[in-house]
C-alpha cells in the first residue's frame, strides 16, 4: 500500500464508491510531528483520529471533485483542542492537531474532544477563485445524535453530516495506525433519470433517503469491512471480499490517470508576511521589543520563519495589506 485513490460504481445503480489508502503520505505527517523538539509524537488515540480524518478528507475531495480547499476540522472542550486536515484539488494534503492536556491510550472520541457536548466537526470549501468579499461555503454539525448521545466514530459523525447537510446516504469505514491509514466511502447518487456510468438512462425509485434498497443492501456490504481488512488488503483484494456478486466499473480502469494523494503545505513566508501585517505595526513592534524577531512555525509542516525588525518594517512599507493565512496554526 502506498497512496491510492481508486473510484468506482456499481453500474445500473446509483450507487457510487471511493477508496482510499495512504502509506507515504501519512507517515510523512506523524514523522513531521514526532521530529519537531516542541511538541513531540501526537497521543495513539489522536494519530488515530487524526488518520482518519485525513483519510476522509481525501475521500471527499476525490468525492466532490472542488476546485478548492476541502478543509475537515472537528474541535471541542477536551484535552484535543482541534484537529485539521486540509486537501487541495490535486489532493496535496496536510493535516495537524493541537493538545492541551493529557490524552490517555485508551481513551474514547468523546473524552478527547467532546467532554461537555461542545464539540464540533466542520467541512469547509474554500475555492480558488474566490472573489473579493465571498466566504468559503461551511457545514457544521455536533458530535452527537438527536438523542444527545456522543458519537464515538469519526465514520458516525461524517455520515450524520452527510445526511444533515448534503442530505446524502452515505457509508464510510474508516481506519488508521502507525504506519497506514484508509478509508472507504459509498453513496447513494441522488440524481434522477441521468446516466449512471453504467451506459444505460435510468429512473430511479426511492431517492429519498434510507429508501434505495439497492443502497441499503451495498451500505450493509460496506460495513461488514474489518479495520484489518481496511489496513492490510489491496484495493482489488478488497472490491472483490465485498461486492462480489455486484457488477462494478472501475474509473481508471481504461488507461486514465488518477491522482494520487501526498503530502504538502501551503504555508510560504509571504504568508506569513502577510499574517504579520495584519497584526499591525503596533502589535508587531511590541513582539519585537521584547526579543529579536517575530518567529512563526507551521503547526502543519514544520517550516520556521523569523523576521528581524528590518524585514518587519520592510512588510509595512507595503500599502496592500493580504488577508490573514489560515494556512499556519498559533
Amino acid at each position: 500500500m502506498t497512496n491510492s485513490v481508486s473510484p468506482f460504481i456499481f453500474e445500473g445503480l446509483p450507487v457510487r464508491g471511493f477508496l482510499v489508502q495512504m502509506k507515504d503520505t501519512w507517515t510523512e505527517i506523524l514523522s513531521r510531528r514526532r521530529s519537531n523538539p516542541e511538541t513531540g509524537e501526537y497521543p495513539k488515540p489522536v494519530r488515530a483520529l487524526l488518520g482518519e480524518m485525513t483519510a476522509a478528507a481525501v475521500l471527499l475531495q476525490s468525492n466532490i471533485k472542488f476546485d478548492g480547499a476541502l478543509i475537515l476540522q472537528i474541535w471541542g472542550d477536551g484535552p484535543l483542542k482541534v484537529a485539521v486536515v486540509e486537501v487541495q484539488p490535486d489532493l496535496r494534503v496536510r493535516a495537524t492537531a493541537k493538545v492541551i492536556g493529557e490524552v490517555s491510550e485508551d481513551m474514547l472520541l468523546s473524552q478527547m474532544i467532546n467532554q461537555h457536548h461542545g464539540g464540533r466537526c466542520s467541512i469547509t470549501y474554500d475555492p480558488q477563485s474566490r472573489r473579493p468579499g465571498q466566504q468559503p461555503y461551511q457545514g457544521v454539525v455536533p458530535l452527537e445524535n438527536d438523542d444527545g448521545t456522543s458519537y464515538e466514530r469519526l465514520s458516525d459523525i461524517l455520515e450524520h453530516y452527510m445526511r444533515r447537510s448534503e442530505q446524502l446516504d452515505t457509508t464510510m469505514v474508516l481506519g488508521a495506525d502507525d504506519v497506514n491509514c484508509a478509508g472507504l466511502l459509498i453513496q447513494r447518487m441522488p440524481i434522477k433519470g441521468q446516466d449512471n456510468l453504467g451506459g444505460e438512462q435510468m429512473e430511479f425509485e426511492a431517492d429519498a433517503l434510507d429508501q434505495n434498497e439497492d443502497y441499503k443492501r451495498i451500505s450493509i456490504l460496506t460495513a461488514s469491512l474489518s479495520t484489518h481488512e481496511l489496513l492490510n488488503l489491496s484495493s482489488d483484494k478488497i472490491l472483490h471480499r465485498l461486492y462480489w456478486e455486484e457488477k462494478l466499473a472501475l474509473h481508471g480502469s481504461d488507461g486514465s490517470q488518477q491522482l494520487s494523494p501526498h503530502f504538502g503545505c501551503t504555508c510560504s513566508r509571504a504568508r506569513v508576511g502577510a499574517m504579520i501585517q495584519n497584526l499591525g505595526i503596533e502589535e508587531a513592534q511590541s513582539i519585537l521589543s521584547e526579543r529579536e524577531d517575530i518567529e512563526v512555525s507551521c503547526d502543519f509542516c514544520g517550516a520556521n520563519y523569523k523576521f528581524d525588525a528590518v524585514d518587519t518594517a520592510q512588510l509595512f512599507k507595503s500599502s496592500d495589506p493580504q488577508p490573514p493565512s489560515p494556512n499556519v496554526l498559533q
